[in-house]
This record gives C-alpha cells, structure tokens and sequence, in this order.
C-alpha cells in the first residue's frame, strides 16, 4: 500500500486516523450535523494531521451535490444586503458550510445567470435575496431538489420558507416618527415603479398611517427612482415652494434618495432638520454622505441572513420532512441629526 509521502492522503486514510468510519468520515465533511461533537473533533484533528485537502468536484460527483451554500443579492452596494451575507457566512460557517457569494448588480438577467452558475456547481441549497419576482429562477433549483430560502422578497409560495423585515411597518413607523417630532405637511418621495415589493408595502404602510393621522396633510411625490440623483430631483421641486406650502418632513422611500434630498435641499439653502426634516427607510450606511446623519429604519440585514441559514439547514437535514415556514421581522427606528427637531403641535 503507498504512503501517506508517496501519494496525497484520501478520505479513507483520515477516518483510519480518527479510528471512525469512512461514512462518519464524509458526514464530518458533508453533514456534520449528523455526527457527533466528539467525531467531528478527531476527523478534524485527523485532517490536520495529515494535511488532507477535500477534493470538491469528486465529492460533487459522488453526491450529486456540494457542500456549499449559495447565496445571491440583488446589490451589495446596499449595506442591508452586506449584513445578510455576513449573516449567513457566520450562521454557515457554524454549521460546517461554505457561502457561495454573487452580486447581481440591480440586473435581474444577471440574477438570473448567477442562480444559473450556482446550480450547475450543484449547491447543496440556495438563499435569494432579489427585488422582484423570481419564480422562473427558483424553478430551475427546485427542478433538482435543491433548497431554497427567500430573503426580503415575499414570493408568497407555500413550498418556500422566507425571511422577510415587515416593509409595511416601515412606512408606518416613518410616519408615526414625523408625526411624533410636529410635523404636520408630510410628504412620502418614491420611484413610481411598482415592481419593486419593498417600495410598494412601505407605501402602504406610509398611506395607512395617515389615513389615521389627524390633523396632518400628506403628498406622494413621485420620483424618477430610488437612488441618490432622484432625491436630489425632487429637493429641487420641494425647494421652489414657499415655505407655508412645502412639506416641512419628506420621508424618502430608500436611504439613498434621502441622501439626495437633503443634499439638494441643503444647496437650495433649506436647512435640514431645521426648515424640513427628512428620513430614510432602509438604513443604508452604503448611502452617499451626507452632510445631516440621517434618521432611518433597521431592515435587520444580519438577522435575515441567520435565519435564513438555519431555515435550508433545517430543510437539507430533515429531507421531506421540512415545513416551510414565513419569518417575518420587526423594523426599528434609528433616530439622527436629519429629524432631530421638535416643532409646534
């Protein structure tokens, strides 16, 4: 029989040096959630000792499917979805898996592409975290058996499980906020297009407050998007108004259209918070600087990615047996210098 120096070690020669099975050897590898701490302990232990390097493709093949988890964000130029995928790395990475990573860039053909690359590597499950509809992408994973979790989109498909923060409370909350600091013109400033289900819940949200608002006056604004250029757009429509008949709190649909509404305001030499306050909804450090800290509203990045791990951990170990289930978690306020101003009531 070769030596261990003549050839590289194999799985076989690491479970003969952690006196355990070849099987109980994989698992340690595959589905440590099968196997005890204290096997895992000298397979490891074992590992290091003779250098042993898993070969992936091998073990793909002989399973059908990777180890790896994968896990595709519509942007990462929006901190919530940074926090998701370090969420989920450290909820993985607990668990024995690999994060598989990929941007999609605001493209839903590249989305598409990305989930694509991810089935060909044979995934062991996948996390999505898109803006819009994806069924035809899910559909491609479901065809083999692979896992997947939805992440801050509801899809509203029973043999999914999802993690969604409660978008509509956010437009509530931001509501509740301005009111809560004397604001009595309050205007909401969203891209028109509906496409997008974040936008549309929190300005149902954003509606449902002020129908139970009294004593208020409320706008919709429609901006060209949801980026920092758009607010600025709009800061210059608020801007030209008089001051008896402008907003005095404008509560941007994104963080980054907030940015630019403050930034537009300010160089129109209306003072944020001091003539109108303003307010982000997705609290995202991502968002271009701004000359006023800006009040926002948690989207609970981090905890969506855990939990999204633990569901199609769940999911890959109990086989069939699995319930799917919709996490839905609480919004919360972040107040800064962009609405720190109390008005007359």
């Amino acid at each position: 029989m070769p030596t261990h120096a003549q050839r590289p070690p194999r799985l076989r020669d690491v479970a003969d040096r952690a006196g355990v099975s070849l099987g109980t050897a994989s698992n340690v590898l595959n589905h440590p959630e099968r196997v005890s701490a204290a096997a895992i302990e000298r397979v490891r232990a074992a590992i290091n000792e003779l250098g042993f390097v898993r070969n992936a493709n091998a073990s793909t093949l002989a399973s059908g499917r990777s180890g790896a988890l994968g896990l595709v964000v519509i942007n990462l130029s929006n901190s919530m979805f940074v926090d998701v995928a370090r969420g989920a790395q450290a909820a993985a990475r607990a668990a024995g898996h690999n994060l598989l990573l990929a941007d999609s860039d605001d493209d839903f053909v590249a989305q598409g592409n990305n989930v694509a690359s991810f089935n060909e590597a044979r995934v062991a499950g996948l996390l999505l975290a898109p803006m819009q509809d994806s069924s035809e992408h899910v559909a491609r994973l479901k065809a083999r058996d692979t896992p997947v979790v939805m992440i801050n989109y509801d899809q509203g498909d029973e043999s999914l499980c999802t993690v969604i923060v409660d978008n509509e409370q956010v437009g509530y909350l931001a509501v509740q906020h301005m009111l809560d600091i004397g604001c009595r013109r309050i205007a909401f400033a969203a891209g028109g297009d509906e496409q997008y289900q974040p936008v549309r819940l929190r300005r149902r949200g954003v509606r449902r407050a002020m129908r139970e608002a009294a004593g208020a006056s409320f706008e919709e604004i429609m901006a060209g998007g949801v980026k920092e250029a758009d607010g600025f757009a709009v800061a210059s429509q608020i801007a030209g108004r008089g001051p008896e008949t402008r907003p005095d709190g404008v509560i941007g649909v994104s963080d980054s259209l907030a940015s630019g509404l403050v930034e537009g305001l300010s160089e129109a030499g209306v003072r944020v918070p001091g003539d109108i306050a303003v307010m982000g909804c997705d609290r995202n450090s991502s968002a271009g600087d701004c000359r006023v800290p800006l009040t926002s509203i948690t989207m609970n990045g981090q905890e969506m990615g855990e939990a999204a791990v633990r569901l199609i951990l769940d999911e890959m170990a109990r086989d069939g047996l699995h319930v799917h289930q919709r996490v839905v978690l609480t919004p919360e306020l972040i107040m800064r210098g962009s609405t720190a101003v109390a008005r007359p009531r």
